[in-house]
């Protein structure tokens, strides 16, 4: 089983050794770096590169520069989504958006980890688990979202929130671990 296969089958794997995935991190690096210096005026130049990183998108999105990711094929996003500056995706799991979904700036989601076990995480050896976003959903400024997190629908996360754990719908949550205020 190929260091790919063992990603997408949520599998201990080491991506520092793998061509393919070596390969495939370069092109979308490549492709951020690319898309994040193209002129903000350039609306339609900018939409047609996001397009290109990303997996699957509605019609009417905008992520604001700089943006990072590491495959870019593996983010889904819904319609109407705006990423504000500094987002970062680590996306060797899948990342999916729904629609309507706002994200503040220095916001990032992580969906790598990285054993706990000394010798394993010295190998570079990680996982990933995928993170889910519902549809309306608002992320204050500086939030982190961790591997394995499903977010529900109508949900605003505070500012300056760490997501280690799910959130339910219709929720106002906040704090480091981020928890549920309040229901909507």
């Amino acid at each position: 089983m190929t260091e790919k296969e063992k990603r997408d089958n949520q599998q201990l794997y080491n991506p520092n050794y793998d061509e393919e995935l070596i390969k495939e991190m370069e092109k979308a690096k490549d492709l951020c770096f690319e898309y994040n210096n193209i002129k903000p005026s350039n609306r339609e130049e900018r939409n047609k590169l996001i397009k290109r990183i990303l997996g699957n998108t509605g019609e009417n999105i905008l992520i604001e520069s700089s943006f990072q990711c590491d495959y870019g094929y593996n983010i889904s996003v819904g319609e109407n989504f705006y990423m504000n500056h500094n987002g970062v995706i680590l996306d060797g799991g899948k990342v999916e958006f729904g629609d309507n979904v706002f994200i503040g700036p220095n916001c990032s989601f992580y969906t790598a980890g990285h054993p706990i076990e000394i010798e394993l995480r010295n190998k570079g050896i990680e996982y990933v688990k995928p993170i889910k976003v519902g549809n309306n959903v608002w992320f204050g400024g500086n939030v982190v979202v961790l591997p394995g997190v499903t977010i529900g629908d109508n949900v605003t996360i505070g500012a300056g929130s760490i997501v280690t754990k799910d959130i339910p719908s219709n929720v106002i949550a906040h704090g480091n671990p981020c928890k549920v205020v309040r229901n909507i």
